[in-house]
């Protein structure tokens, strides 16, 4: 046999089109395996998810995020209550995802109508890691055949049952996500860092808090971009600096996310970047006015109770009060909760901590 042919025998793969359905909540590295499983066997994969009711912090948009994330190649489809509806304009079939506990054979057929009705396509195999793989083959054949006999049996094929491979689970995973971190892609434990925004007018000790806070979190923080520009340029920024400067920060956010720990520091948030666009400029593109809404889970606001230090790179010391009484208005007016810290750097990352570890760490309260 010619050696090219050899070469295409080997590179066919066992199935077609192969379907692995789950909650992902969260996606974990046993899921990564399961679906790489899939990969291995099948030309396409398709990957479905739906959970009812939502686990906390694995929502179905941030579960669409992970496996779009890590499994480009895959077509994805999580399914919701509202996205079923739009997606159904005969209005035919199901109205909405059946919750967790309903019958098997509802979810094994809503599974079918998802891969025929809403994807339009047929699977010839289905992976799972659980014994209720057989039967879940069986009813998607069953499923398939109403519409077409022809439709071939749907394989069921069964990947690392004993979790020797990959042992862990979605439910530890929830008890504690930090501690079990070693189990998650840093792109999906990124997820569960809670981002710490610090903003102040200029020589507020905005900086020297990120840095002191990371150290007492025992995480990472993320510089400020645009004074990194500014000195960079001499101080000869353009407009056009300005989305640059807050694209550049989130994505400094977004990789260091993945290397934190339980949380991450940001010196900085687009707000600033906004704040400088209007006054070195007099306007702010589109874009920015957009990304200067980005949330946080919590945003710190350093008083200017700091003497004034002119280290070179600063403008007067007039615009630190006034950059600082323009966060106070842009803080009120985006109804955005903050904590305002003052006096030393230990009384500052005191006052943090005792914000993060209260009974509602996610909702600061403001001190004004």
């Amino acid at each position: 046999m010619h050696a090219n042919s050899m070469r295409a025998l080997s590179m066919t793969k066992r199935f077609q089109r192969g379907l692995v359905v789950g909650k992902f909540a969260p996606l974990h590295r046993g899921h990564e395996h399961l679906i790489q499983h899939a990969f291995d066997a099948c030309d396409e994969v398709i990957i479905l998810s739906y959970c009812k009711p939502e686990f906390t912090g694995c929502e179905a948009e941030r579960r669409e995020q992970w496996l779009e994330k890590l499994f480009p190649a895959a077509r994805v489809l999580v399914a919701t209550d509202a996205r079923l509806v739009s997606s159904l304009a005969d209005g035919a079939g199901f109205r909405e995802v059946p919750s967790n506990d309903a019958d098997e054979i509802i979810h094994r057929r809503f599974c079918g109508f998802l891969c025929q009705q809403v994807l339009g396509v047929n699977v010839e195999a289905v992976f799972t890691s659980e014994d209720y793989g057989e039967g879940f083959a069986a009813e998607l054949t069953r499923y398939f055949r109403e519409q077409d006999s022809a439709v071939p049996e749907v394989r069921h094929v069964l990947v690392d049952r004993a979790r020797k491979v990959v042992p862990v689970s979605g439910t530890l995973l929830r008890a504690d996500v930090h501690a079990n971190r070693g189990w998650l892609s840093p792109a999906v434990y990124a997820s569960f860092v809670r981002r710490i925004c610090l903003l102040g007018g200029e020589s507020s000790g905005k900086s020297t808090l990120a840095e002191a806070l990371a150290r007492e979190l025992d995480t990472c923080h993320v510089t400020e971009y645009g004074r990194d520009l500014w000195e960079l340029k001499k101080g000869a920024l353009v407009f056009d600096d300005m989305l640059q400067i807050a694209e550049r920060q989130i994505a400094a956010e977004e990789e260091a996310a993945r290397r934190a720990n339980r949380y991450l520091c940001c010196d900085t948030s687009p707000l600033t970047t906004l704040f400088y666009s209007h006054h070195l400029f007099g306007r702010a593109e589109p874009a920015l006015q957009r990304l200067a809404d980005r949330p946080y889970d919590l945003t710190v606001l350093c008083e200017v109770d700091f003497p004034f230090v002119q280290d070179g790179t600063r403008q007067s010391e007039s615009l630190r009060s006034i950059q600082h009484n323009w966060y106070l208005r842009e803080l009120a007016e985006r109804a955005i909760p903050f904590l305002l810290v003052t006096g030393s750097v230990a009384d500052r990352v005191r006052a943090v901590g005792q914000v993060l570890t209260s009974a509602q760490p996610s909702a600061p309260r403001s001190a004004v």
